[in-house]
Formats: structure tokens, sequence, C-alpha cells
């Protein structure tokens, strides 16, 4: 791969999902097949999961790390080309992403959308210009649009706890006190696409993913019908759709609790975290047997070493 933005970089899903259940058996075998080499990672925005299970997987090939917070360690980035750079933006991106395939070998970008326009946010621009100037393989770790690392990750989750051949998945918008990026769930369905699953999007109103995102996937607004004899509930926020960016619902009524996992097939819960509890999800199902949510975040490191191998290579 020459770099890994979506599935879409993916040429085979199921064996890059092979190749990243392989790293979490023996971790260190290819300890080696970074040596002498750099991966540079920016973080236009906080991180916990992402940065640490990179910088593990990293550290299992034998990379060498630089992690830089851009807002807080490095000048403020411009992206617009042919603008007068009279304000508080001291370097081009051109010049940034230029210098930095200098002393990387792979460069990993995390970007979140201002949620104020769809159209400029989808444009995808912080990542996609890094990608039209760097030199050097770039690497999404998560972007205004999609999470691709975190998706890979879920479906190793996923296809080492399903107990059918095509499990029933569905994806539940839940209620959150701010508005968040859909990239998570725009993520999510288009990798589930891919795979062997039934899945269904459930959400209120005025919440609907993309088309371009959710593909085949049933989409409905009625949670309860959704959840019945899921084998897999994804629960995850982000903001309206309808009215770009904002919080149009907190309805509680949407709070994945025990009686909604009642109406499972036995349900798995799965999020990516951090997670709101008691509100996106209470307790009792969180802290269940039932819950994935730390088995996921595991494999974040295994989902990121099968990538950076690839591009390595």
């Amino acid at each position: 791969m020459e770099k890994y933005t979506s599935v879409h970089d993916v040429p085979d899903v199921t064996a890059l999902l092979n190749e990243a259940l392989q790293c979490k058996k023996t971790p260190w075998e290819w300890e080696n097949l970074g040596k002498h080499k750099t991966l540079g990672l920016l973080f236009f925005n906080p991180s916990l999961r992402t940065r640490m299970s990179t910088q593990k997987a990293a550290s299992h090939l034998g990379l060498q790390i630089i992690s830089m917070n851009i807002d807080k360690d490095g000048w403020k980035i411009e992206t617009e080309e042919g603008v007068i750079m009279d304000g508080d933006k001291a370097e081009h991106i051109k010049e940034a992403a230029g210098v930095i395939s200098q002393y990387c070998d792979i460069l990993g970008v995390r970007s979140f959308p201002g949620l104020i326009n769809k159209q400029m946010d989808y444009q995808d621009e912080v990542l996609q210009n890094f990608i039209k100037y760097a030199s050097v393989p770039v690497l999404s770790l998560e972007s205004a649009i999609r999470h691709p690392l975190q998706s890979l990750a879920d479906l190793m989750t996923i296809e080492e706890h399903k107990q059918t051949d095509r499990p029933k998945v569905v994806l539940t918008w839940a209620p959150h006190p701010k508005p968040l990026p859909q990239a998570v769930g725009n993520s999510f369905a288009e990798w589930m696409n891919q795979a062997d699953v039934d899945l269904v999007i459930t959400c209120p109103e005025g919440y609907e993913l993309d088309s371009q995102f959710t593909g085949n996937a049933t989409i409905t607004h009625n949670q309860n019908e959704a959840l019945e004899g899921a084998d897999f509930v994804y629960a995850k926020n982000w903001s309206s759709t309808a009215s770009y960016g904002q919080v149009i619902n907190t309805d509680r009524s949407w709070t994945i609790s025990k009686e909604k996992m009642a109406l499972t097939n036995q349900g798995k819960f799965m999020h990516c975290l951090p997670v709101r509890r008691n509100m996106v999800v209470t307790d009792d199902v969180l802290d269940s047997p039932a819950s994935l949510v730390l088995e996921q975040a595991n494999n974040r490191t295994y989902s990121a070493q099968a990538v950076l191998k690839r591009l390595i290579k």
C-alpha cells in the first residue's frame, strides 16, 4: 500500500484482517522490518488509544518514532493555496509536508472536522494535502470523515468473537452532550460493507450518515427493531447530518441499557472509546461480560501493526 486512509486503499480486506490477527499472535516476529526507519506522528487533535497503540505497533516493527502535537509543539499550518499568509499561520503545508518527508519514512496524521461546513469537512483537506505534498506513505490516524485504524480493529474484534458465519451487526447512534464527528460511524459502515455481516444502522431522523459510506446497510429510525437478534451492537454518537455539526437530539431512550441488550441475540457491546458512561451506555452493560470495548482497544495495536508492515514494504 502507498497510503492508508480508508478501506478503499486495501486490495484485499480479508488478507489484511488475517495479517492483523497474525500480528496479535506473534507481534515481535517482524521486529527488524522497520530497522533504521522512522515513523512520524502528527496530532492536530487529542489522542489516547491511537497515539499509544500506533507507537506500540511501531516498536514491534523496530521503527523509530517522532510524535508531535501540532497545536502545541509546532507552528500553525496553512492549508489553502495562493493565500497571503498575514494571519496566525506561520507555515504552509507544502513546506511542512516536504520537510517532514525528509525526516520520516512514514507519516501518520490525525485531524478532526470543523463541524461547521460539511462540504469543506468532507474534502478532508488536512489529510489530503499531506498526501499531496508528502513524498512518503501517509497513514490516517483519523481524519475529518474516517477512522480506518479503528475500523480494522473493530473488524478484528468481530472476527474473534462471532458465533455465526454471518453475524448481524448493528451500528446505533447514542446521545451525547457535545457535537462529535461522523468519522467513526462512516468508517465502520464502509468496512462492514466489505465484510460478511448483515449491517443495520439505526439513528434518529436528521442523523442519517452519508450514503457513500452506508452502502448496502439497512437504515432504520426504530432502534428497538434494529436491535432484535443482533450479535454485535456498536454504539456511537455523531452530530447531525441534516443540521450539520449540531446536536438536535439528546433523547436518553437511545442510551444502550441492559434492557436494550436483552433484545439482542446475547449480543456483544462495542464502542471505540472514550465513552460517556450512562449517557451513551449504562454501567451495567459496559462493565458486563458482553462488553468488548477493552478488546477493541487492545486490537488497535495489531491493526496498526499490520498496516505499518505494508507501508514499510
